[in-house]
């Protein structure tokens, strides 16, 4: 039986603009894999070739924070079922161009610990074969090759775990001796769910005008930035910041993607600003292969972050607090000790600095 996509005020599935509406194919024949580019962690497979086990098809893109906080329950259903019946398969299904770059998932699928078979779906033909419009999105093909449930976004873990058990059980396998997890996720502070858009947590904000310029748009407060696209054009930060926009000082460049900085500088007088609401903040950053890595100083309320505030990605030091850009993927840049609103900036000397989203968490200790 299906089951409802759970959507919180967390943000819990990225969603994509790229069907008309979502699938869940539940009593459909689960569909073929279709335009996969590569395959990392197997030769290539179909789902004919899986039949007799349930697959967890796992959509995801690894930059997407949604997606990562999902993973460790993605690790411990391989541990405990993998020999009892399941085949996991990640369709890794890019956001951005440069997660289709099979180095850049194949250096992720590494360090996120994810030892089963990806498919890289980099032209969507299995999202859409599937009807899929999230990330991440999870669907459950029983032994027969039918799609029996789905879940989107995160959460419902315990749900999935025991429709996972219920599905292998039914295909023969006996997941009598495995007990049950009760872990059901954690809770984002409540805090984040506001009564108006300016109260609750702040939502996830793209740098590049593709998105910019849809109904989910407007997540620069500059008017020039909508006058003109791919045009380098110099901006002011007002400095009266409010909640679900970013604030530009200095050139920056409106790419499909990305804001690109401008120039390179001498000092840190450029910045990316925002007043945001949360817990946790991450910045989407590219980095060009064979480039030199470069730092991105981060502020907080105009000065520099301490131990206690900086993410896993910062350097506290000599009074400064910031990362060094050598990959292009997410950064965890602020993690607070509880959810507060605070004044961020980011700021880098280097033309190649580009951002192309920030994404925030209300969580106690992930991002």
């Amino acid at each position: 039986m299906a089951a409802d996509a759970t959507l919180t005020a967390e943000g819990s599935a990225r969603s994509a603009e790229l069907t008309e509406y979502t699938g869940d194919g539940v009593g459909d024949t689960a569909p073929e894999f279709t335009g996969i580019s590569n395959w990392i962690n197997s030769d290539p497979l179909t789902m004919g070739q899986l039949r007799g086990k349930v697959v967890l098809l796992d959509f995801w893109t690894y930059t997407c924070v949604n997606c990562i906080r999902t993973m460790p329950y993605l690790r411990k259903w391989q541990a405990k079922y993998a020999d009892h019946g399941l085949a996991i398969i990640g369709v890794h299904a890019p956001e951005f161009e440069f997660e289709k770059v099979t180095e850049n998932v194949v250096r992720a699928v590494g360090e996120f610990g994810l030892g089963y078979p990806h498919a890289q779906d980099n032209d969507f033909g299995t999202w859409r074969a599937y009807r899929n419009q999230f990330w991440p999105a999870k669907y459950l093909v029983d032994a027969g090759g039918i799609v029996r449930y789905y879940h989107f976004g995160e959460g419902g873990y315990g749900e999935t775990e025991e429709q996972i058990r219920e599905l292998l059980t039914e295909a023969g396998y006996d997941v009598s001796g495995i007990a049950v997890s009760n872990d059901a996720g954690p809770s984002p502070d409540p805090q984040a769910y506001g009564l108006t858009a300016q109260d609750r947590q702040t939502r996830e904000l793209y740098g590049g005008y593709h998105r910019n310029y849809s109904d989910r748009g407007l997540y620069i407060a500059h008017a020039e930035y909508y006058e003109a696209t791919d045009a380098v054009t110099a901006y002011r930060d007002p400095g009266d910041h409010i909640n679900n926009v970013m604030y530009l000082e200095g050139p920056w460049l409106n790419g499909p993607e990305a804001i690109k900085h401008g120039r390179e500088t001498e000092a840190f007088e450029d910045h990316i600003a925002l007043m945001f609401l949360a817990r946790t903040v991450n910045a989407v950053v590219a980095y060009e292969d064979g480039a030199e890595p470069y730092e991105v100083e981060v502020t907080l309320e105009g000065r520099a972050l301490t131990e206690a505030e900086a993410g896993p990605d910062v350097i506290v030091d000599g009074g400064r607090s910031y990362f060094v850009v050598n990959q292009p993927r997410m950064y965890n840049v602020v993690s607070l000790p509880s959810y507060d609103d605070g004044e961020l900036t980011l700021s880098a000397k280097s033309p190649d600095f580009a951002l192309f989203a920030f994404t925030f968490g209300a969580y106690d200790g992930i991002q």
